[in-house]
């Protein structure tokens, strides 16, 4: 096996090991998670082994304060847009397999600029640009050309004003390229750490190569890409593993480039077509994947978390409790799918989504719960990135900026997008929210940018 940061051994053993935890050192770590200190993977191991109910019952109490304290209600919104299924990896968990025959597609800037119409008259303004890996047919180049294609489009709303980016492992200059035009975050899944699972699960092509998938971000890092979105595919290999070395790895970040992860996602393996879960002894069960989510928030409280449509509505819902602070919201999940959906065409999804409802009756529903839904991109187009957008984070400042810009996209979003109930309900829940303004200044500024919204403009952010 490749010697890489990630020892299986040590991790392993460490899981073995954290079985004798006292009470004590567990109740010292949750302390500590509790002041929003975070904890290194050690004390996580711990409380993954942990199966006493009282410490269980304690890690939920510190996930969710850790939610309404750092991240307050808001829930930022985004959708996934896949432009290619073309792929030369043979990976036993996804659809796009090349063994697997079907009529693969890759967008022509012209249905790039359709998909791109449809998802913006969703509301959306943040995008997650999705492809597989085929580098005669879909180069990095056609990806950038995306992104300017995305970028360049004006709508009498707005525009989309973030466009992350998720495909395979690539070069430091290939990264230079993506950061050259505007990339958000550059999300990557380590899909499993368990690196002989890892072997199994990637039968041929590039992907395969476990060292240089892992050291993506790393190169990205040294390319200038310093916001960066881990994760793994629950239900390929032991959970508890999968996390501590997920912990592991934003360590090294940290340890080598002075901030860890921005993002960390929570997919939970799906079936889909030539994929049968059956043949996956892993699959996580819906008590132990919210006490994965719940450890993470306490563990990295400061790193955004991801969860997708592979969840269900009432999941979702239970997992919003626990720290997930993204979501996705309308998704498609297959190439041309947005324009497909609308045409009532055959799909072909690189997994069955759980959760189908429209991007409006999500968003409403997040609003019937408390919840403020965010379409804010200003950190990235402010510069706050990497390790700046950590240091503001660490210390409290970040909740200067991102509840006024959570409001002022919620005031855009209800006079573009909404029904008059949801304007209603938007309008009520700004000006419940804006006395948490502590900053007068920048309380004041807000209330002019709601009124400015309301008169006409656009895109007003702190």
């Amino acid at each position: 096996m490749a010697k890489t940061f990630i020892d299986k051994d040590h991790i392993e053993n460490l899981l073995i090991e954290a079985k004798r935890a006292s009470d004590a050192e567990i109740n010292r770590s949750l302390d500590k998670a509790e002041r929003f200190e975070g904890l290194n993977h050690r004390e996580i191991a711990a409380l993954l082994a942990s199966e006493n109910p009282a410490h269980l019952e304690r890690i939920n109490a510190i996930a969710w304060n850790i939610k309404r304290h750092i991240y307050g209600n808001r829930i930022v919104l985004f959708a996934p847009l896949y432009v290619s299924d073309y792929c030369v990896n043979k990976c036993v968990y996804c659809t796009y397999n090349y063994n697997h025959q079907f009529n693969r597609r890759i967008l022509s800037q012209e249905e790039v600029r359709e998909e791109v119409r449809i998802l913006e008259a969703m509301g959306h303004k943040r995008l997650a640009l999705e492809a597989g890996e085929n580098d005669s047919v879909c180069p990095i180049d056609y990806i950038v050309e995306c992104m300017k294609t995305i970028y360049a489009m004006k709508f009498e709303n707005g525009e989309i004003r973030r466009v992350n980016v998720n495909i395979a492992a690539t070069t430091a200059e290939n990264y230079r390229k993506l950061r050259e035009v505007g990339i958000g975050t550059y999300i990557l899944f380590q899909e499993t750490y368990h690196q002989p699972t890892y072997e199994k699960a990637h039968t041929a092509g590039p992907k395969r190569n476990y060292a240089y998938h892992l050291t993506a971000f790393d190169r990205a890092h040294e390319a200038g890409v310093d916001d960066v979105g881990g994760g793994v595919l629950f239900g390929l290999a032991d959970p508890y593993f999968e996390v501590l070395a997920l912990m592991i790895h934003n360590e090294h970040l940290e340890e080598r480039f002075g901030v860890g992860f921005h993002t960390i996602s929570m997919p939970r393996l799906c079936p889909g077509v030539g994929v049968d879960l059956d043949n996956f002894p892993n699959l996580v069960d819906d008590e132990t994947f919210a006490k994965i989510v719940a450890i993470i928030r306490i563990a990295v409280p400061f790193t955004g978390m991801i969860l997708s449509t592979r969840e269900s509505h009432e999941m979702r819902k239970r997992l919003l409790k626990l720290g997930i602070s993204q979501i996705s919201a309308g998704s498609s999940v297959e190439v041309g799918g947005y324009a497909k959906r609308r045409r009532n065409e055959e799909v072909n999804p690189q997994f069955f989504v759980n959760d189908e409802r429209p991007a409006l009756s999500i968003i409403k529903e997040l609003m019937d719960d408390g919840y403020i839904p965010s379409f804010c991109t200003a950190c990235y187009r402010m510069g706050r990135t990497g390790d700046r957008f950590m240091s503001l984070a660490k210390s409290g400042q970040i909740k200067n900026v991102c509840l006024p810009n959570a409001l002022t996209t919620l005031a855009e979003y209800a006079i573009d997008y909404g029904d008059e109930e949801f304007k209603a309900k938007a309008k009520a829940a700004i000006e419940r929210e804006i006395p948490g303004i502590l900053n007068e200044r920048i309380r004041s500024r807000t209330i002019e940018n709601v009124e400015k919204i309301r008169q006409g403009g656009r895109d007003f952010y702190i």
